[in-house]
């Protein structure tokens, strides 16, 4: 492989040529043929028997180009990009310009990473609000432990109520004809819970078992169009009535739900438990707010198409969660109204930041002279080991070592930032904003550029952030 020409057209984006001789190319034609030549058929000749030079001689050499073009260029791509000290974001745009049997030359257009700058990312100053959990929050949560110690009773001798679950045959009628959908048996309800056509439940509700009975509503206007605001009628069998039955909150309820003996040590250590993940979250919003501050101090500018790789990335990442849960995303998108397009415009401001964030950190690991050192990087493979339950060896195979590097260099770039970071007051931060763009334009006045007037055109930096 030889770099012929690497020159830059636009911003973040190159211009790659790239020459593959003979020494590498001919090898790759005969195995190409190797391939190929079994498959075919050659009057006079077994299948696949046929001499190299009557194959050659009745389909041509050039058949064979190709597959070893396929073969090589990728190789050479990867070569060209590290000869020419680029490191791409995005897929390439490749046009193969000649080749022959002397080989053959490509240009690539790349897109780079980004030439970013930042500065003013230690000892940021953010708002933390540490909230205090109340006796009432305790109480709220020791409520729902009940909810999930309740035992569930059948009962015979009162009608159903709200907050009970009954168990009904139901089919529905609209002009007196029963609709598609509309019918069900056995099936499980709990009252108040929205589940069915507003006014449904409600006329359940002071019936007793065994009870057949009519249940008139209309449908919404929002419904499925051939119901949507119609009557309806359904008819209603009421086979069983279930009612939860929670708990007394006492010292035996403590002993059934933890290893406390008494209620007061059980509140206690409910309120400890609670104070914790405010804590926790006080300390993520702390952190985020802190993040922000340090995408707001990133310079440079960033290329569409490295938004729209992470936007693809999201979206990846969105339809596994979906299909881990049974939805498949035409389902899911059927559902919401949308088209693939749309949703995957919804992810753009995220992805954008995340690009932003992910640009910082490296610049903050570079400005730092971050390197981690061999224990780091094997502690990094051993903790993978742990989550995806492998060997240490597989994950080697699975992840090289520069991404590791980086992975680590990257953390240890947060940790920094949040570190040296100051919690202050909500006020406080406010009035840090402005002083802090007052001293970045006062440094770069004395850098010698000249300060912006408000009428002059935006910079495109300046339109970028707006429509972010």
């Amino acid at each position: 492989m030889e770099l012929t020409s690497s020159k830059k057209i636009e911003t973040n984006k190159y211009e790659l040529e790239v020459k593959v001789g003979a020494e590498e190319f001919a090898p790759a034609v005969d195995r190409a043929f190797k391939k190929r030549a079994p498959k075919l058929n050659v009057p006079g000749f077994r299948r696949g028997k046929a001499p190299r030079s009557i194959v050659m001689k009745m389909f041509g050499e050039g058949m064979f180009y190709e597959d070893a073009v396929n073969e090589l260029y990728p190789k050479a791509y990867e070569d060209a990009v590290e000869a020419a000290k680029l490191e791409p974001v995005a897929y390439p745009e490749i046009e193969i310009t000649a080749v022959d049997k002397d080989g053959f030359t490509f240009k690539a257009v790349v897109i780079n990473k980004p030439e970013v700058k930042i500065s003013g990312y230690k000892g940021i100053k953010a708002p933390k609000t540490v909230k205090t959990v109340s006796d009432d929050e305790v109480a709220d949560e020791l409520e729902r432990q009940r909810k999930r110690g309740a035992r569930i009773l059948t009962v015979e001798d009162r009608a159903a109520k709200e907050g009970d679950t009954v168990v009904i045959d139901f089919e529905g009628f609209v002009d007196g004809v029963a609709f598609e959908g509309g019918k069900g048996e056995n099936y499980s309800l709990k009252l108040g819970s929205g589940q069915f056509i507003p006014g449904f439940e409600d006329q359940v509700a002071g019936h007793s078992v065994n009870e057949e009975f009519d249940v008139n509503v209309t449908f919404p206007e929002e419904y499925q169009e051939d119901l949507k605001g119609k009557d309806a009628t359904f008819k209603v069998k009421l086979h069983e009535i279930k009612e939860e039955q929670l708990p007394q909150l006492d010292d035996e309820f403590a002993k059934d739900v933890s290893e406390f003996d008494t209620l007061e040590e059980l509140k206690k250590d409910t309120k400890e438990k609670l104070q914790k993940a405010a804590d926790e979250r006080a300390q993520e919003e702390f952190e985020d707010k802190v993040i922000d501050q340090v995408v707001e101090q990133l310079e440079g500018e960033i290329p569409d198409e490295m938004v729209a790789a992470r936007m693809d990335d999201m979206m990846r990442e969105y339809e596994y969660r979906l299909k881990s849960q049974g939805i498949p995303m035409e389902m899911y998108l059927q559902y919401m109204g949308q088209t693939s397009e749309t949703f995957r415009e919804s992810f753009r401001d995220g992805a954008l930041r995340r690009v932003k964030i992910s640009l910082a950190l490296e610049k903050i690991a570079e400005l730092e002279k971050i390197e981690p050192n061999a224990e780091e990087i094997e502690a990094e493979y051993q903790k993978l080991a742990e989550q995806y339950k492998k060997e240490a060896d597989e994950i080697k195979k699975m992840i090289g070592e520069k991404d590791i590097i980086h992975d680590v260099a990257v953390t240890k770039a947060i940790d920094l930032i949040r570190d040296s970071a100051i919690p202050v007051e909500e006020a406080e931060a406010a009035d840090e904003k402005p002083q802090k763009k007052a001293a970045k334009k006062a440094s770069k006045d004395d850098e010698g550029e000249a300060p912006k007037k408000t009428t002059r055109k935006k910079t495109a930096k300046k339109a970028d952030e707006e429509n972010a």
